[in-house]
């Protein structure tokens, strides 16, 4: 067993960036990595050009580059200064435009393609390093004629830069400025928990003793769930889908450049430039499965809605209230919520005394040191600076917890850091998600750089007499972004460009969705609960109040709790996986048109809105235009455009691999040790097919995968 206390070879970064360092340092990269290109090119001759001699020294500099600028880009979504997040999207645009530039740099491009002609005998890691930096030249344009062509292509390029982030500020300043202002009455049934945390209208004001709503998933998700009043949770719904106006143009914009630029390229579409690298290859592939899927699906999710609206019929009915036999998109949280209450009884807010945050998160990574031969070692708060102090900060707010991470079993080697950055605050990037702040690699004196990672979640704040609590299905987020962030610690690949999660993105899903398995395990959940009542005297002294007169639960949860949420894991789940269709299949419409013509005469909120009515079977409102969904899409403006199918699409791979592998035996380290060095620690150095057939030792197959969607 290695000693935590034992020092790292490598030592966490530091978080003192200022809005003028960002923008300084981000220059002073881009300024090195051209130096380094313009030396290449000086010294290289077509001729001579090697592996050796172009793309390793490219390699070297694209490493140098992320080792530093992740970092710069991270402040975006996590910083609480204002400035500080403008700064880090303008740092982002910079580093845009240099990728936008060195992808179309000729001289560069001229000596790549001489290297992948002289047919070199290098290792599977490196030549797919070459063809990655060579087909990214081509997706780049070129092979386009000078000129117009050529200048086009790179206009477009540089402008859907811009689109991205001004798309993504946007949406973050909805999210955490924007709001509703409702009345105590009409935020009847919500927990009074939750309503302490709002923002309440000042006296002599417009909305004196109204709370707001915002728009970050807790508050709109709480609403939807909670909200007896269906006017409450309709006007909450459509605002949510309204929130971004100013995205209506930019999303429009975005689809049709990239149609655009994927034509000036000789691709047929969009999609077809996105897919073809992929595990799917092929749009034809992605629209089968999802069209299968969607039979599959489409006579189960009309028996849920049945059975949905036989329990809002009775619920109205029980207030003395009609039922016009509808039900809406915004009645589904309500009655989903309803449904397992009070024929399941599960509920979600008893199950989450269970799962206070601290106490899940130790036993989380308790889970994958057994598994996965790890130790994790919180670095001490002490000494520890705000992010306003010079020269130690090793936070970028007082509320992160660090870690160094060991391996436990081999040499008991240094493995990297993790960062938890895991409550809600104003600014903050408004889902879960996980960052990679410094990519692993080896560098060009033979060492290895370590990884350093981030989960950024949006949980309610602790207090001495209100822990944070988890839902169970905010555990398995967490599980999922976990999952994420030990494939990007254990990752060994010897380029940044294949590091951790750098793998095909319909792969890269995988194995984070297979560890939110172990979150439907009996035994697992039994060990990683603990009521939160046996934390403090404080916390007991609070649920006494709560209890009135209730006997003390058990510390762990109990049997009959855990049975209760089992038999309700499929409970609805062809609506669910119709949701994910939906977006699946909007993304791909917008991605795939016949010609040109069509999408530059398509009303793109009108066809997000009609999928929507044509897919889910729930009632929606009146008109084409009265919601711009597509404006909160924040993953088609990322990196999921014409890849959104990757979330179902990568659940084949992961319902196989733990069926096949975990699911008799969860926990068994030999199992979960070669998971870690088959799958995990290739990271992108290998095609994800070779990846998951080495591990299955055959090829994958779908039979886990629709197992699961007919247990609903």
């Amino acid at each position: 067993m290695v000693s935590p206390e034992r020092s790292a070879p490598q030592q966490p970064p530091t978080f003192t960036a200022t809005p003028v360092s960002i923008i300084q340092d981000a220059k002073y990269l881009i300024e090195r990595a051209r130096e380094g290109q313009n030396l290449i090119k000086r010294n290289v001759q077509f001729n001579t050009a090697t592996f050796t001699n172009v793309i390793l020294p490219l390699a070297h500099i694209d490493n140098a580059l992320a080792s530093k600028s992740h970092i710069l880009v991270f402040y975006k979504a996590v910083s609480a200064n204002h400035e500080l997040r403008n700064a880090s999207i303008e740092a982002r645009n910079l580093l845009d435009s240099y990728n936008v530039e060195t992808m179309m740099d000729d001289g560069l491009f001229a000596l790549v393609d001489a290297v992948i002609h002289k047919n070199e005998n290098l290792d599977l890691e490196s030549y797919r390093l070459l063809k990655k930096i060579y087909i990214g030249y081509i997706r780049h344009g070129l092979r386009l004629s000078a000129g117009y062509q050529r200048d086009r292509f790179r206009e477009i390029q540089s402008r859907l830069s811009w689109i991205k982030a001004e798309f993504q500020k946007n949406l973050a300043e909805a999210n955490s400025a924007a709001g509703i202002w409702f009345t105590a009455a009409e935020l009847d049934g919500l927990p009074g928990g939750f309503l302490s945390t709002l923002k309440r209208g000042k006296a002599g004001m417009v909305n004196e003793d109204k709370f707001q709503v915002t728009f970050n998933d807790a508050d709109f998700f709480q609403t939807l769930r909670y909200a007896r009043d269906s006017e409450t949770r309709r006007r909450i719904y459509i605002a949510n889908e309204n929130k971004c106006g100013q995205n209506v143009s930019l999303f429009r914009e975005a689809i049709l450049l990239r149609d655009e630029a994927a034509r000036l390229l000789g691709y047929p579409s969009h999609a077809a430039l996105r897919i073809e690298d992929k595990m799917a290859k092929c749009p034809k592939t992605v629209n089968s499965f999802l069209s299968n899927l969607h039979a599959q699906l489409r006579n189960d999710g009309r028996k849920e809605v049945q059975k949905l609206k036989q329990l809002k019929k009775a619920d109205l009915e029980s207030r003395g209230e009609p039922f016009d036999g509808r039900y809406f998109l915004w009645d589904h949280q309500y009655y989903h919520r309803m449904m397992l209450e009070t024929q399941y009884s599960v509920h979600q807010q008893r199950i989450a005394e269970y799962f206070p945050l601290q106490s899940t998160v130790t036993g989380m990574l308790s889970i994958c040191e057994t598994l996965f031969g790890l130790v994790f070692s919180e670095l001490s708060r002490e000494g520890r600076a705000k992010p306003a102090s010079p020269r130690n900060a090793l936070v970028w707010h007082e509320d992160v917890q660090v870690f160094r991470v060991w391996n436990s079993d081999e040499d008991g080697g240094f493995v990297g850091y993790l960062y938890m950055d895991l409550y809600l605050r104003e600014g903050k990037y408004a889902n879960a998600a996980n960052f990679n702040l410094i990519p692993g690699y080896i560098q060009e004196n033979g060492t290895r750089r370590y990884p350093a990672t981030a989960l950024v979640c949006n949980f309610s704040k602790p207090s001495s007499e209100n822990p944070s609590l988890l839902k169970h299905d905010e555990v398995i987020t967490l599980f999922h972004e976990l999952g994420h962030g030990i494939h990007d610690l254990v990752s060994k690949t010897i380029y940044s460009h294949f590091h951790g999660t750098e793998t095909e993105v319909d792969f890269g899903e995988a194995p984070s969705q297979m560890l939110e398995n172990w979150c439907w395990t009996p035994s697992v959940l039994r060990s990683l609960s603990r009521h939160y009542s046996y934390l403090s005297s404080e916390y007991f002294d609070h649920w006494k109040e709560q209890a009135d007169g209730v006997p003390r639960p058990h510390e762990q949860m109990p049997d009959a709790m855990i049975g209760s949420l089992l038999r309700a894991k499929h409970v609805n789940g062809a609506l669910f996986h119709l949701r994910q269709l939906h977006f699946a299949m909007f993304d791909m419409v917008v991605h795939e048109p016949d010609d040109q013509h069509t999408i530059e005469g398509l009303d793109i909120s009108a066809k997000y809105n009609d999928l929507l009515a044509k897919i889910l079977p729930m009632d929606v409102p009146s008109g084409d235009n009265w919601g711009h969904g597509q404006t909160r899409f924040q993953h088609l403006l990322g990196e999921y455009d014409a890849g959104y199918y990757s979330y179902l699409f990568s659940k084949v791979y992961s319902a196989d691999m733990f069926y096949t592998v975990f699911k008799s035996d969860p926990m068994n380290c030999l199992k979960g040790r070669r998971y870690r060095y088959t799958v995990l620690e290739k990271g992108g150095s290998l095609d994800g097919m070779k990846i998951i057939t080495n591990f299955l030792r055959r090829q994958p197959r779908t039979d886990a995968f629709y197992k699961e969607l007919c247990q609903g």
